[in-house]
This record gives structure tokens, C-alpha cells and sequence, in this order.
């Protein structure tokens, strides 16, 4: 493999990346307040396809993303209701929105787009062509959609919010002693409400990434899991926003390594290599199980009376 290919496929890696990224910042939150989201992955369909169907009625890819990020916060809102103010599980809540994610998005897929699969524009690459051109940093630094700067910049800006804020400090502490921040006057159910919504938020900013930064397309579940892998990334990262983003790169190189692997004409079939990504995921998070601290109420119903 000459210096191109590893060129080529670090600027894939990360790239591939930028989804899950921007998906984990919103994940990383709403676990810190105690609460599991499983819905994110519907969050990022629904966010996905918004996206495109923004884009192409509008001809703005920044109204596409304002629609992904609204759409995503919908089913984010839905299961902070669900969760935050019926106490639902969270688990069976999260699978029932997944479910209903994936109902709507093939429904309003066919609906909207009956005759043809839609290419709309996707998020333009700002760096001059000059920068573009630098042998290998070019392509893997400067070769890069604008929404994949975002991805890289925001969990530096989540982290200092976490864990240098009030706001954070607050995030931090319901998920590990609610009754505590209770007593102190702050409103529990305001902050995991509110977690859990951004969760849903980021998750359709996640899915625009998806089907905007290369493909300018939508397809019918094309999220393809990649919420799990975030829940995954979370354990594997301690709850850091960096070091989730960290890890979620790790997915999105294997990712890449995998579709360069299927070009090679290898006798193995195609789906031992679009597999690995996960396998890997599931390699590296059993390595991580039993060693991280988890938020102490992940999970768990907060019930005021016995505050």
C-alpha cells in the first residue's frame, strides 16, 4: 500500500467517522443524566432522510440540517417524555421508537421521492484548493466537508462544557446522585429532560452527516446500527466526549479499511468485511467492560418521593 492509499484512506476514516461523532456528543450527555437512548439510532434516520428532503424542496443544505437536527430532536422529545415523565423503560421505550423511526423514514421515503432515488447537494469542502493539493496532509486534513470540521470541533466544546460549567458539573452530578441535586434546589427532570433531547438532536445533526457529507442521497435504514456503536464508543471512552469521539474513529477506520478490502476481488465473501467493523467494536468494548466508571444511576427511574 503506497503513501496515496494511506492517504486516501485516513481522509475515509475520518470522514466515515463524522457521523458518529456528532451522534456521541448528544449520547454522552444524556447518560451522564442517568438515562439509556437506545433511540438515537431512529433519531439518526429520521435525521438522515430530513436532511435530503430539506435539501432538495429547499436547494439549502443548512435548511437540510436545521430539518435533520428538528427531526431528530422530535424523537429525542418523544423519549424524554417517555423516560423522564412516565418512567417507561428505557430500553423497551427506545426499541419502540427505533421501530416507529424506521416505519416513518421507509413510509415517507416512498412518498416523497415515488419515481427515483433524490441526489441533492451535500456540504461543500471549504479549504482553498491549494491546501487541498499538499501531498498526503491534503487529502486527510484539508480534503474535508465542513460538517466533518464540526464533528471534530464539538466534542472539544462538549468537553469543556462538562466538565468546566455549571451546566456540566450539574449533568454530571444527577447522573450519579439525583437525590443530591435535588436537595440543592436544581430540577432533575429539567436536566434529563433536556439531556435526552439533545441526545435526539445531535443524532439527527449525525444522521445529516450520514447522507449529506458524500452520498447526497437517502436510503431506507441507512444508518445501519451506528447508533449502537456510539452506545459502545461511550463505555469505551469513560464518558469523555473526546475520548468517545476518540474511539468513534476507531469505528470509522475499520469502516474504511473494509470498503477498500471489498475492492481487492479476495475469495472471502463481502459480508466477512462489512462485518468487521462491528466485530472489532465488540473486540475493543469487551476489553473496556468492568473498568470504566459508569454514571451510578445509568438506567435507573428517578422517583422524587423518595428524594
Amino acid at each position: 500500500m503506497d503513501m496515496s492509499s494511506i492517504a486516501n484512506w485516513l481522509q475515509a476514516s475520518i470522514r466515515l467517522s463524522a457521523p458518529l461523532m456528532l451522534t456521541s456528543i448528544g449520547s454522552v450527555i444524556n447518560e451522564r443524566v442517568g438515562i439509556v437512548n437506545i433511540s438515537i439510532e431512529g433519531s439518526m434516520l429520521m435525521g438522515a432522510l430530513a436532511a435530503v428532503a430539506g435539501t432538495f424542496f429547499t436547494g439549502s443544505v443548512a435548511i437540510g440540517t436545521i430539518c435533520a437536527v428538528a427531526a431528530g430532536g422530535l424523537l429525542g422529545l418523544i423519549m424524554a417524555y417517555l423516560t423522564v415523565n412516565r418512567n417507561t423503560s428505557h430500553l423497551v421505550a427506545g426499541i419502540a421508537l427505533n421501530f416507529f423511526a424506521l416505519g416513518v423514514t421507509n413510509m415517507g421515503f416512498a412518498a416523497l421521492f415515488p419515481t427515483e432515488r433524490a441526489r441533492v447537494a451535500i456540504y461543500p469542502v471549504l479549504s482553498p484548493a491549494g491546501l487541498r493539493d499538499v501531498p498526503f496532509f491534503g487529502p486527510v486534513i484539508f480534503d474535508q466537508a465542513v460538517i466533518v470540521w464540526v464533528a471534530l470541533i464539538l466534542p472539544l466544546v462538549s468537553g469543556w462544557v462538562i466538565y468546566r460549567t455549571g451546566w456540566g458539573l450539574n449533568v454530571q452530578a444527577v447522573g450519579d446522585n439525583p437525590r443530591a441535586v435535588n436537595h440543592a434546589g436544581l430540577s432533575v427532570f429539567r436536566l434529563k429532560f433536556v439531556g435526552v433531547l439533545l441526545s435526539g438532536a445531535f443524532a439527527g445533526l449525525g444522521g445529516s452527516a450520514l447522507s449529506l457529507t458524500d452520498l447526497g442521497y437517502f436510503a431506507p435504514n441507512m444508518s445501519g446500527g451506528r447508533a449502537f456503536v456510539v452506545l459502545a464508543a461511550n463505555v469505551v471512552g469513560n464518558w469523555n466526549p473526546i475520548a468517545v469521539a476518540a474511539s468513534c474513529m476507531l469505528f470509522g477506520a475499520a469502516d474504511a479499511l473494509q470498503l477498500r478490502m471489498q475492492t481487492f476481488g479476495a475469495a472471502i465473501p463481502y459480508q466477512f468485511f462489512v462485518m468487521a467493523p462491528y466485530l472489532v467494536t465488540i473486540i475493543v468494548l469487551a476489553g473496556f467492560v468492568g473498568r470504566v466508571a459508569v454514571p451510578k444511576t445509568l438506567g435507573e427511574p428517578y422517583d422524587p418521593e423518595k428524594s
